[in-house]
């Protein structure tokens, strides 16, 4: 009986800490956890399964690597929010699969993406042609987000997506390349707007042939 008692008390102690652990983590779908969540969701319930099946050895032998490991993960969410280097290497970053109509293989190559794993997740969006895929975007979470051809000609005959320009602070010449725009071209721009300082601004995106601007703390 008393061994069943101590199973019990365990299992409500681990069950506080996991809960403590996931608010940390953040509200995010489970389809949108980091691979750093991931892993950790994973070794924790591993170590709560071991400290209940194992009701002889100390309890803190379970909760210290655990709370090691809610450190560690809200310290590295803490630094990604401050830089987008240490975010793209824990989330990872979107990659544009079809681009105005194109497949860039070379992009498909580089996140080791085969043509039946597009053609499975068209699918899932409800898209049977290939050819009315105007952009598609995977995602850092795996997911891909789809533009066909005739949303984008409902919108607008400007033929574009909306793409960062700007992350805190760091203006992202790849994003400018995609829409044949030079860095000189965006600073002139920002200038214009009143934005002479890059770094703070926090968000920039170019869309119907207009640009988006947020400042980072900025008050209403």
């Amino acid at each position: 009986m008393e061994e069943y008692l101590v199973i019990m008390g365990r299992t409500v102690i681990l069950y506080v800490i996991i809960l403590l652990i996931f608010r940390l983590m953040g509200k995010r779908e489970i389809g949108e956890l980091s691979l750093l969540d991931l892993i950790v969701s994973m070794m924790i319930a591993e170590m709560a399964v071991i400290a209940i099946e194992s009701p002889k050895d100390p309890i803190l032998h379970s909760v210290i690597p655990m709370a090691l490991l809610m450190v560690v993960q809200y310290t590295l969410a803490l630094l990604s929010l401050k830089s987008k280097k240490i975010r793209e290497i824990i989330d990872g970053k979107p990659t544009v699969i079809i681009n105005k109509g194109k497949i860039d293989e070379y992009a498909m190559r580089k996140q080791r993406y085969n043509l039946d794993d597009l053609l499975m997740q068209l699918r899932e969006k409800d898209v049977k042609n290939l050819a009315d895929v105007e952009f598609a975007i995977l995602e850092s979470s795996g997911d891909l987000s789809v533009l066909t051809k005739s949303q984008n000609r409902s919108r607008t005959t400007d033929y574009s997506i909306d793409l960062p320009l700007i992350l805190d602070g760091q203006i992202q010449n790849g994003h400018l390349n995609q829409i044949n725009k030079s860095e000189r071209w965006l600073r002139s721009e920002m200038k214009k707007l009143g934005h002479a300082d890059i770094k703070k601004i926090s968000y920039c995106s170019y869309h119907h042939g207009k640009l988006h601007v947020d400042i980072k703390d900025e008050k209403r």
